[in-house]
């Protein structure tokens, strides 16, 4: 029987060893493959002045592709592959849409079929779907799918999350059909779809998503607060969740984005061995599902 791909964000890593160094101890850990961040590494925005600045760093240059190339190496030469990328977010800034078509370009070259390209948090399914399909002729021609991913605001009066674009499942759902185009998919981030106040849940986003649902962000919390953790550290019902992936017939990857677990850990190589340990015990409760 064929296992499903294991997988993580190399961003937590990346940020105390570098990106080279990540995708080999990645390897090393024992996932199969690598989630290709390019948060901060495009361009850099700034929550306090709200302003996008060039990032300094190889895939601001215009060498930006041979960089690409050379982590893509390291990958095979250690045995995994590039399976997804998270472009860079907020996409609000307009500097930051700017370099949307870079990070679709650099999952490609790394050798990714998809490219997670957050929704604006306060526009409706109508508004972001005009910037999808804007990016999509470039992302078919690079071969690339664009997977939109469920949001959240925060609202402080009552200390909980707050509705955003994607939050809840039939917002999640209007945001794929009004793309209405097979190279706009979905990644559930699983954490997310758990936070008090955005009336939904894991079990209800899987459902509704069905066969737009083709990559996942997995992490556990403690369904008030957005934690980031390793999954079974926290209170989300991970059986529920491979449960309802099996029902569907979920054919993606299990993608870790417990950044929040990875950089709390004073060993890196010991905090990335448990999190691939954990999230294969998940991928090998899902295939043995009938």
């Amino acid at each position: 029987m064929k296992k499903t791909i294991i997988s993580t964000e190399i961003d937590s890593t990346a940020s105390t060893v570098g990106e080279e160094k990540a995708i080999e101890m990645i390897a090393k850990a024992g996932f199969d493959a690598w989630d290709f961040s390019m948060f901060g590494n495009i361009a850099k925005w700034s929550w306090r002045t709200n302003l996008v600045t060039p990032a300094d760093h190889p895939l601001a240059t215009d060498n930006y592709l041979a960089y690409v190339r050379k982590l893509k190496k390291i990958g095979e030469d250690n045995g995994i592959f590039c399976n997804q990328s998270h472009a860079p977010f907020p996409t609000a800034p307009q500097g930051i849409k700017d370099v949307l078509k870079r990070s679709i370009e650099c999952t490609a070259e790394a050798g990714g079929k998809i490219c997670v390209i957050h929704p604006e948090n306060n526009k409706s399914p109508e508004e972001n779907a005009e910037m999808y399909i804007n990016l999509l002729p470039f992302a078919k021609s690079m071969g690339v799918k664009i997977a939109t991913e469920n949001m959240w605001n925060w609202n402080r009066e009552l200390d909980q999350a707050a509705p955003a674009a994607c939050s809840d499942h039939d917002n999640f759902l209007e945001h794929i059909k009004a793309v209405n185009d097979n190279y706009l998919v979905a990644c559930l981030d699983i954490g997310h779809a758990e936070m008090r106040g955005l009336n939904t849940d894991l079990v209800k986003m899987i459902r509704t998503l069905g066969s737009s649902l083709q990559a996942l962000h997995i992490h556990d919390n403690n369904k008030h607060k957005d934690n980031h953790t390793l999954p079974g550290l926290m209170d989300i019902d991970f059986d529920a969740m491979v449960t309802e992936l099996k029902k569907i017939d979920y054919k993606g990857e299990f993608t870790l984005e417990c950044n929040g677990f990875i950089k709390s850990q004073p060993d890196l190589e010991v905090a990335l061995k448990t999190a691939a340990v954990t999230v294969r015990a998940l991928a090998d409760k899902f295939d043995a599902l009938n």
